[in-house]
């Protein structure tokens, strides 16, 4: 089977406006180290495309909220797009940073997980309740800033945010997961 052409190709330096060019350059030096994921696609809005990177990089490297909870909301916000290749980069990143593999798990086959720390049931929590009622009760955020501070809540619903024009991107443009890689989430009956 012959696979699709990306809607998105790369771009070459030389088809590359000025604007986009600043904006690669900007990604690819700084700690992500290259145009992966919904970078490529991005650049067709190189204004956008250097707004979004910046968000993206205060998020994923300077959020207030840590690193495994990070990483835990990315993985709900994943799954909640079905974006396979976000799955797939943030995946590893959950487990190194300390994310028990079984919530990874329950997360990705749609099960609220049994096994979740304390405060990854309040990131958890949190962000199911915003996605599912587009707001959060009382309780649900006076959990989260009492783990997180305002300041927490705040990038956290960054994080969401964020992650979800990730995934819309990833899904418009499908970006392909590495050659021999299966999808890593299966569907699930909604």
């Amino acid at each position: 089977m012959t696979a699709r052409p990306p809607r998105f190709p790369p771009l070459s330096d030389a088809e590359m406006t000025p604007a986009q060019r600043e904006v690669a350059e900007a990604i690819s030096s700084g700690p992500r180290g290259g145009l992966r994921g919904p970078f490529q696609a991005w650049l067709r809005s190189p204004d956008l495309a250097s707004r979004l990177q910046k968000v993206g990089e205060y998020l994923r490297f300077s959020s207030s909220v840590p690193r495994r909870l990070n990483e835990l909301a990315i993985l709900i916000t994943g799954r909640a797009w079905d974006a396979q290749f976000e799955w797939y980069a943030h995946h590893r990143l959950a487990l190194e940073a300390g994310l028990d593999p079984a919530v990874a798990a329950d997360i990705a086959e749609g099960r609220r997980p049994t096994t979740m720390r304390a405060d990854e049931a309040v990131v958890y929590d949190f962000c199911t309740e915003l996605r599912a009622t587009r707001r959060v009760g009382d309780a649900t955020l006076a959990a989260a800033q009492a783990l997180l501070g305002d300041q927490g809540v705040i990038d956290l619903i960054g994080v969401c945010g964020y992650y979800d024009i990730v995934s819309m991107t990833l899904n418009v443009a499908e970006v392909a997961l590495p050659d021999g890689l299966e999808p890593p989430l299966k569907p699930l009956d909604r």
